[in-house]
């Protein structure tokens, strides 16, 4: 329980951000700071039993047809890469109060950053693979958002690159769980690993190289590396977090973790060798040649990550525990030096090494400390990095597989890290020598230098008590791939081979840093990342228009054509289905029903006349009635929610009409020739035929099916509610309720958003007039009282008669549009209401209700009946569920209504203020 009680307390924080920017601004960041540590103890507290061989785990049934729980599960593995994304991410809120400016509100930033952490932990923590799926995709659409959120026009492009080519590694990680859940009968992660010779032949080499393209997108390997340098145009808390301990570290951990299913296979490691090895070497070069330290730092991910992958490709019980050790210190080193430089462009105004030159007289202490995190970076002792790049020396020379492997892969180790060595040096050379050519600087504040002071001592202080880590590094490997003991890490293992590469390194590396000016000419002969991503914004750019070729019959400039297209279709499919069918049932039924034929000859009037007229207002009232005419019908058929829904959407749609049509003419345009009318005409009667022929053969006339009476049999049993229909859309189908009301919750958001953008009508003097049609004026005052009682009344007696939330909402939503003909200005009760609040709360209460059943071990979306001491009635979590439905549907009213009435930002104007 401990791992569902930490993502929701994580969840919880990122919902308070935007309450805690209120009170506190800022400094809501070490609000934050402090409970990511809290959530980083709750999951310490468990390191006895993790210690001990044993795995924390905690599940609950989701989707039981498909045998899919809601499954988590800590082993040694997850909580490495859980308490890096918590203690890194407490180091980064600690950070962003002094980082980002006072004057203004940071709730969202906050809030989102904290939802991409808890996202990581799902990943990390997830047991099955549907769940470590979505919080995979999660990852990527929330990276999109921070990348884009600073606002920067150049920030667009970089964020859709790295949506795009991150969701095409989700697409493939897809692909790789439908080929694991398939050919192995269960997508439970835990299961799928403890067996991993189930899975051969082809499905085996499918998802093995499916999983592998998923992480590399995701961990920015060679051939899509060059999404991760576009991504600097983040923030620096941003970026410090998705280098550090978040997104490209997910692409590592499943690597690691499905190492226990595909290592030892040579495909899967010479894969990750070679193309670890060569994105280390390839990241390492371009680093050497930057000028800008957060391009520099990226490039230095970019090597370091491929270094990882390709040690995690040896596949030893040594490579695997170099492989956890370096990604500590790399999370250690890269967060502090993204914070460091943040500081250092805070206070010099530039990030380019050229003009940050003698910065040791102005800001010794934030020289130090970057040069701290540097050592680490380059493997200099005594830091973590040190013994972790030594840990990774001796792995890649014991790589087997194929002749030489193991010391060319070493080689190729040392040529990276001699690199980084350079790369490393050329940094704290730039900031450290020369005169001083900013001499107005000064040091930073001690509350902006500690979380990077605290992380750099951290990374120093760890080199040579590694020891202390070794415990849980080495049970890390062992659930990574159980092969055997991992070696005991320690600081000092003697003279040994390891040593010596260390000790080429750095002699190598030097001598590259002796000779900067020789060798950036030649490393100006390696291409950047520009090519990739020109080729794939290329591509992009054709599949676009190709798109749009493919789309061009569907976008005609008049919509007779568009509707002739689809209405044809459905006359063709409608008489293939109809001949394949047989003959059409005898009709049934009351024969006498002399009514249905009266209301088809009025509908047929009152149509030709709708096609006549060439009058707006004719045209809304005609439309109103055949809505009305129906609902009749549908209430002489035995549909009386079906016939309240629709006439209540008639009356919402005049009104919205209405709406519309106020600022357009009062004729109707012209239809054209009568050759156009009389095909348009001719393809109308068609459909309506083909589609009643369909109906009869499909289901107009044969009796009850077997669902259906199940339903009305067992219903009320098992729901307690007497209104068949309702029960059916908040009982039986309330996950499918709540889907398509989260999606009417995301219209509703995208008209509010449109709306801001829109330019109110103005009257005399630059203000929208006030006043309406006064019969509209009476109605309202008369009519929107009882509308809104009989709403709520129509909403509390849906689950026994007829009624409930969305007809409910239907009626309080023609309410508020009858007030915006009433009232343009707006109306002192129902103008103050505001679509995003009520799509916040009744998206909360839905998804609330829905979770709620979870806790107590039950399905999702288990009906709850909550039993209140007399005389006030029950309370069924149906009810709940139904008011944020009925929330949800208001709220896209209001946001319709506002849109159509011209108004921004969903909202209309206080009377007294117009006024």
């Amino acid at each position: 329980m401990i791992l569902a009680v930490v993502l929701g307390w994580q969840t919880a924080l990122a919902v308070i951000s935007p309450l805690l920017t209120r009170w506190l601004g800022r400094n809501a960041g070490y609000v934050l700071a402090v409970g990511y540590l809290i959530a980083a103890g709750l999951l310490l507290t468990r390191l006895p039993v993790i210690l001990d061989d044993r795995a924390v785990a905690v599940s609950w049934r989701w989707l039981p047809s498909l045998e899919v729980s809601a499954a988590l599960r800590m082993d040694a593995l997850s909580m490495v890469f859980a308490l890096l994304a918590l203690g890194v991410g407490a180091f980064i809120m600690a950070y962003c109060p002094r980082y980002l400016s006072a004057d203004v509100r940071h709730g969202g930033l906050y809030a989102t950053m904290t939802l991409f952490a808890t996202s990581m932990l799902g990943v990390v923590l997830a047991n099955e693979l549907v769940v470590l799926l979505v919080f995979w995709e999660t990852t990527s659409i929330l990276s999109f958002v921070l990348i884009g959120l600073g606002g920067r026009p150049d920030a667009t492009g970089p964020a859709v690159r790295a949506l795009l080519v991150t969701v095409a590694g989700g697409l493939a990680l897809l692909a790789g769980v439908v080929v694991l859940t398939v050919h192995l009968g269960t997508s439970d992660l835990d299961a799928i690993l403890a067996d991993p010779q189930r899975l051969t032949g082809g499905p085996a080499l499918a998802a093995g190289a499916l999983i592998v393209v998923a992480a590399f997108t995701k961990s920015a390997q060679v051939p899509f590396h060059f999404w991760l340098p576009g991504a600097m145009v983040a923030i620096t808390p941003v970026s410090a977090y998705l280098h550090a301990a978040t997104m490209v570290k997910a692409g590592i951990y499943l690597l690691m973790r499905f190492s226990a299913m595909f290592g030892g296979r040579w495909p899967w490691d010479v894969t990750l060798i070679v193309v670890g090895l060569l994105t280390a070497v390839v990241g390492a070069l371009i680093a050497l040649r930057q000028y800008d330290l957060k391009a520099l730092l990226a490039y230095s991910t970019i090597s370091q990550l491929g270094l990882l992958v390709g040690v995690v490709g040896v596949g030893t019980p040594a490579s695997d525990a170099a492989a956890i050790l370096y990604t500590v210190a790399h999370a250690l080193f890269k967060a502090t030096l993204f914070m460091l430089v943040g500081i250092i462009d805070r206070q010099a105004g530039s990030r380019d090494l050229r003009r940050l030159s003698g910065l040791r007289q102005v800001m010794p202490v934030t020289v130090g400390l970057t040069a701290l995190a540097a050592m680490s970076m380059a493997g200099l002792p005594p830091t973590i990095g040190f013994v972790g790049k030594e840990a990774i020396f001796e792995s890649l020379s014991g790589a087997q597989g194929a002749p030489l492997l193991g010391w060319s892969a070493a080689a190729l180790g040392v040529l990276a890290s001699v690199l980084t060595f350079a790369y490393a040096a050329r940094l704290v050379h730039g900031i450290y020598a020369g005169a001083v050519q900013q001499r107005q600087l000064r040091e930073p504040s001690w509350s902006f230098l500690a979380p990077a002071a605290v992380a750099a001592v951290i990374a120093t202080v760890l080199g040579p008590t590694v020891g202390v880590l070794s415990p849980l590094v080495q049970r890390a490997a062992d659930d990574a791939r159980p092969q055997g003991v991992p070696p005991y890490l320690a600081f000092w293992h003697g003279f040994t081979p390891a040593l010596g590469l260390s000790a080429l390194t750095v002699l190598l590396g030097v001598l590259l840093f002796a000779f900067r000016a020789r060798t950036d000419r030649i490393v100006r002969a390696v291409p950047t990342t520009r090519p990739f991503a020109e080729s794939w914004e290329r591509a992009r750019a054709g599949l676009l228009r190709l798109g749009a070729l493919v789309a061009r019959p569907a976008h005609p400039p008049e919509p007779a054509p568009y509707l002739a297209r689809p209405v044809l279709a459905l006359v063709v499919l409608a008489a293939v289905a109809v001949g394949t069918s047989g003959r059409l049932p005898a009709p049934a039924g009351d024969p006498d029903r002399w009514g249905d034929w009266l209301l088809l000859a009025l509908l047929v009037g009152i149509l030709g006349a709708l096609v006549l007229t060439r009058s707006a207002l004719a045209a809304i009232g005609l439309t109103g009635v055949v809505g009305l005419l129906l609902s009749a019908w549908f209430l002489t058929a035995g549909a009386p929610d079906v016939a309240l829904t629709l006439m209540l959407v008639e009356v919402l749609t005049v009104v919205v009409v209405m709406l519309v049509l106020r600022q357009q003419p009062a004729r109707l345009a012209s239809v054209g020739r009568p050759v156009g009318v009389a095909a348009s005409a001719l393809l109308a009667v068609a459909a309506g035929v083909a589609a009643t022929a369909v109906t009869a053969a499909s289901a107009g006339r044969r009796e009850l099916s077997a669902a259906g009476r199940w339903y009305l049999d067992r219903a009320e049993e098992l729901t307690g509610g007497a209104n068949t229909v309702n029960t059916i859309l908040v009982d039986f189908r309330a996950l499918d309720t709540l889907g398509e009301a989260v999606v009417l919750a995301a219209v509703a958001l995208g008209l509010v958003r449109l709306g801001r953008d829109v330019a109110r009508p103005a009257g005399p003097g630059g203000v929208e007039a006030i006043g309406g049609d006064v019969v509209l004026t009476l109605a309202h005052r008369v009519l929107a009282p009882v509308m809104l009682a009989a709403s709520v009344v129509l909403f509390l007696r849906g689950h026994e008669q007829t009624g409930g939330g969305f007809i409910g909402a239907l009626l309080a939503g023609t309410a508020v549009g009858l007030g915006q003909l009433a009232h343009p200005g707006g109306t002192p009760l129902l103008g103050r209401l505001r679509a995003v609040p009520l799509l916040a709360v009744g998206l909360l209460v839905a998804v609330g209700v829905g979770v709620a059943p979870a806790v107590a071990g039950r399905p999702l979306l288990t009906p709850v009946t909550v039993s209140l001491p007399a005389p006030v009635p029950s309370v069924s979590s149906s009810l709940l569920f139904d008011l944020g439905v009925y929330l949800m549907v208001l709220a896209l009213v209001v946001a319709a209504v506002r849109r159509l009435a011209g108004t921004p930002g969903g909202r209309l104007p206080d009377p007294e203020v117009v006024r």
